[in-house]
C-alpha cells in the first residue's frame, strides 16, 4: 500500500510532464500510423489485383517487424538526426505490416457479385474502388490501423534511447538510476502511462470506426 501511495504522490507532483510527455509519445505515434496508414493503403490497392507482387511485398514490408526496435531506431540516426525524426521513421516501418495484409484482405473479402453489380451499374474503375471496394473492405482496414497503432505506442518507448521524446524518458532514466530514490516510481510511470495511452487510443480509434462505418456494414 505504501508502494503504490508513494507512486501516486509520485505522479501527482510530476503531472505537468507527465502529462507533456505522455502528449508527446502519442504525436510519435500517430504521425507515424498516419504515414504508414497512407502508404499501405495505396500499396495495398496496387498489388491486391496482382498475384505475382503480393507475396514478395508482403514478406518484404514483414522483415521490417523482424528488425531488433531499438538497432532500426539506431539505423535511422545517421539518416534523419537524433530525435524524433529516427523514432517515427522506424515506427512508420513497423507500422505498414499490419495495415497492408489487412487493406489486401479487405478488397480480397469483396464480393465478385457486388463488384459484378457495380460495374452493371457503369462505374468505372475508379468509382467501383472508392465508392465499393474501399468503403467494403473500411472494418478490416481499421482494424490493422489499430493494431498498428498499439504496436507504435508500444515501440516508441525506445524513442528516449535515441534522444526523442515520450514516455520511455521515464523507463530511460529510471534504468539509469536503479536503486535511487524514485527509480522504480519512473520506471512505473512509463509503463502503465504506456498501457493507457495505448488504450485510449485504441477506444479513440474504435469509436471513429464505429460512427465511420458505412451503414449496412456496421455489426
Amino acid at each position: 500500500m505504501d508502494v503504490l501511495t508513494d507512486w501516486l504522490t509520485y505522479v501527482q507532483t510530476n503531472f505537468d510532464f507527465i502529462l507533456e510527455e505522455t502528449i508527446n509519445h502519442a504525436r510519435i505515434s500517430l504521425t507515424a500510423v498516419a504515414a504508414a496508414t497512407v502508404v499501405a493503403v495505396l500499396l495495398g490497392v496496387f498489388i491486391q489485383p496482382r498475384p505475382l507482387l503480393r507475396a514478395p511485398v508482403q514478406s518484404i514490408v514483414g522483415i521490417f517487424l523482424t528488425i531488433p526496435s531499438l538497432a532500426l531506431f539506431a539505423l535511422f540516426v545517421p539518416l534523419v538526426g537524433i530525435g524524433n525524426s529516427a523514432a517515427i521513421a522506424a515506427l512508420f516501418l513497423y507500422a505498414l505490416l499490419p495495415i497492408l495484409r489487412n487493406t489486401v484482405a479487405g478488397l480480397d473479402a469483396v464480393s465478385p457479385a457486388v463488384v459484378e453489380s457495380a460495374k452493371g451499374m457503369g462505374m468505372n474503375r475508379t468509382q467501383l474502388l472508392l465508392r465499393v471496394r474501399l468503403p467494403l473492405a473500411y472494418p478490416v482496414i481499421m482494424a490493422g490501423v489499430r493494431v498498428s497503432t498499439l504496436l507504435a505506442v508500444s515501440i516508441a518507448a525506445i524513442a528516449a534511447l535515441v534522444g526523442g521524446d515520450g514516455l520511455g524518458t521515464f523507463i530511460d532514466t529510471a534504468l539509469g538510476r536503479l536503486g535511487l530514490p524514485n527509480s522504480e516510481n519512473q520506471l512505473w510511470t512509463g509503463t502503465i502511462f504506456i498501457v493507457l495511452l495505448g488504450l485510449v487510443l485504441d477506444i479513440v480509434l474504435a469509436t471513429v470506426q464505429r460512427f465511420t462505418t458505412p451503414r449496412g456494414l456496421k455489426l
